[in-house]
């Protein structure tokens, strides 16, 4: 599995915000934090390489929202924030040696945050990062390979992985006040704690679940699951409403 990341941008306090108040940044603290998450990835098996940084681009170490990567193609997508249409060059150029790629066209605007992939289902979440043009032109892009796309409805949150992740091809973990569990039926699901709303967002590598080590009885509910756990520090990553998916793309090696 490759993981492809981007550094922490020195402009990050400057970044896009949604559903947060801006709050000072400690970008140093939050460079060290990509630096743990980056070797929790290796840790994992992954092997990690750095898209060319974008220090003038203050959300681009959240690279996940930038291109959806499937076994077959990395279709590349449109941010709906204007500022971080100019992420994906670099991107889609790094990607190029491993997929066919695929481009999200205006008025199209599709956010990676806003994909899950729960085995041949990308479910896309209706947000003002991802509209309606955008989705069909995914669907369209991913349906020569058998995938299927469904459209649901989130609220309260800036992405679909906000509020809900897979945690494997069966299940996944959610927050029942952003997106409708039923939208995910006939999977399980299971409920994040409702006193840590953003704990919703993990990262699925191989059997391993990584997650924020800020939502102690979420993650406590995931190992009574089963689910063998690896927590990192992202508060300060938090603050500029980014998650540990956000950090990377995974490409399983072809």
């Amino acid at each position: 599995m490759i993981a492809f990341t981007r550094a922490v941008s020195p402009t990050l306090a400057n970044c896009e915000l949604t559903h947060l108040d801006r709050s000072p940044i400690d970008v140093a603290r939050a460079i060290e934090q990509h630096a743990q998450y980056e070797a929790a990835l290796a840790t994992l098996g992954c092997t990690v390489h750095r898209v060319p940084a974008a220090p003038d681009h203050p959300d681009a170490v959240f690279i996940e929202d930038t291109a959806v990567v499937l076994d077959e193609v990395a279709v590349i997508t449109r941010p709906g924030a204007e500022s971080r249409r100019t992420e994906v060059e670099a991107v889609a150029a790094a990607l190029a040696p491993y997929r066919p790629l695929h481009q999200i066209q205006h008025p199209g605007t599709v956010d990676g945050g806003d994909v899950m992939l729960v085995g041949r289902t990308l479910y896309v979440g209706r947000t003002p990062r991802t509209n309606d043009d955008g989705i069909a032109q995914l669907a369209e892009a991913v349906r020569p390979f058998g995938y299927a796309v469904t459209p649901v409805e989130v609220q309260g949150c800036l992405h679909l992985k906000s509020a809900v992740t897979a945690l494997d091809d069966a299940t996944v973990l959610c927050n029942p006040r952003w997106v409708s569990p039923g939208a995910f039926a006939p999977l399980r699901v299971v409920a994040v704690d409702l006193h840590e709303p953003n704990a919703a967002n993990v990262v699925r590598v191989g059997r391993t679940v990584l997650a924020a080590a800020a939502y102690p009885r979420t993650n406590a509910a995931l190992e009574a699951h089963g689910y063998a756990l690896v927590t990192v520090p992202a508060d300060e990553l938090a603050k500029a409403e980014g998650a540990v998916t956000c950090c990377s793309l995974l490409v399983a090696a072809s």
